[in-house]
């Protein structure tokens, strides 16, 4: 499993890609455990002309979730990095499971 692509708009998507080399290009996190899945999905990451920055194991995917310093956050990839090292661990209320969003770290 492989996890991108969480922390943009999907209008985005169509309407921000940049070509390799622009500065300014919005990065974008992506987590797996196994490397060549994670490369896989880097590559469509970057065709669709955003910066693909490798962000650990799925343990760690926790850093792009919302409220975190990344989350729909238009960082270039040096501010990626900044952003996910900046995360805390601390489970944030916008987290919890809601009608709309089924999933839940509360028990975890």
């Amino acid at each position: 499993m492989v996890k991108a692509f969480k922390n943009i708009y999907a209008r985005y998507l169509l309407e921000q890609g940049r070509l390799r080399g622009t500065p300014g290009r919005i990065a974008l996190p992506v987590v797996g455990d196994n490397q060549p899945a994670k490369e896989v999905v880097m590559r469509p990451v970057d065709e669709l002309g955003f910066d693909p920055v490798d962000a650990g194991g799925l343990d760690k995917s926790w850093r792009q979730q919302p409220s975190t310093p990344v989350y729909a956050a238009d960082y270039d990839a040096a501010g990626v990095r900044r952003a996910l090292s900046a995360a805390s661990p601390e489970r944030q209320g916008e987290w919890r499971a809601t009608p709309h969003r089924p999933g839940s770290f509360a028990s975890r």
